[in-house]
């Protein structure tokens, strides 16, 4: 059978999840194969998973990094074994699986990592120490990814899917989710839905990479 004829398949991981979920149907819709291990089938931590999983797979045209955790709280309060338990779940498993997906990439010559960012990463909010360093290192690590193997045909963007209502959200607090309706612009927050749509969308995107999309209607200043 001809490569072009062949089924793409998209993993994504934290696949049990709100807009895990949510972006597997989106992959099927799109006429993708589809793996979206949740954390009981694929602990993103662990490389020896990561490698076994991955290798198990017949190629792999997109991998979603989307798994993550969240514990909020100040600096002095937050405990070594959160902070490393953030740091591991949203910034070496984003490597692990970039590194174990690249296997199969350099042999195809082509294919899109896609990492779930977070504003957080931008402004730094109060009790987000660990995730927002997480995220920020995630996204620079996309941008290195993409200088790297752009030249082999491997595309890597980061997706900032905005506040969404999902088990992942909630932590939050009635005063903190007025907040969050006050900074859109258009009165409401994003959806699952909807940024599954736009990150199925953007897979697909042959000539975009090293890029980051913010998919609510929150507006920064530039810095």
């Amino acid at each position: 059978m001809a490569e072009e004829e062949l089924t793409k398949l998209a993993v994504v991981t934290g696949g049990q999840g709100g807009l895990g979920t949510e972006l597997a149907k989106s992959f099927r819709a799109a006429g993708f194969d589809v793996a979206a291990p949740g954390r009981d089938e694929l602990d993103v931590t662990s490389e020896e998973q990561m490698n076994a999983f991955f290798a198990d797979l017949p190629r792999v045209d997109v991998a979603v990094h989307n798994a993550g955790v969240f514990h909020g709280a100040y600096v002095t309060k937050m405990s070594n074994e959160d902070f490393n338990r953030i740091l591991d779940v949203s910034l070496r498993g984003a490597f692990l699986m970039t590194r174990a997906a690249l296997k199969h990439m350099m042999k195809q010559r082509s294919g899109h990592l896609l990492y779930i960012g977070s504003r957080s990463a931008q402004v730094g909010p109060v009790g987000h120490s660990a995730y927002a360093a997480a995220k920020a290192g995630m996204e620079g690590l996309a941008k290195s990814v993409a200088k790297e193997y752009g030249a082999r045909g491997i595309r890597a963007n980061v997706i900032r899917p905005g506040f969404l209502m999902t088990k992942f959200s909630k932590f939050a607090k009635p005063a903190v989710l007025e907040e969050q309706f006050n900074l859109h612009e258009l009165g409401e927050l994003n959806n699952p839905e909807d940024s599954a749509r736009f990150i199925v969308e953007i897979a697909q995107a042959e000539h975009v990479s090293g890029q980051n999309f913010t998919l609510d209607s929150r507006i920064h200043a530039w810095c």
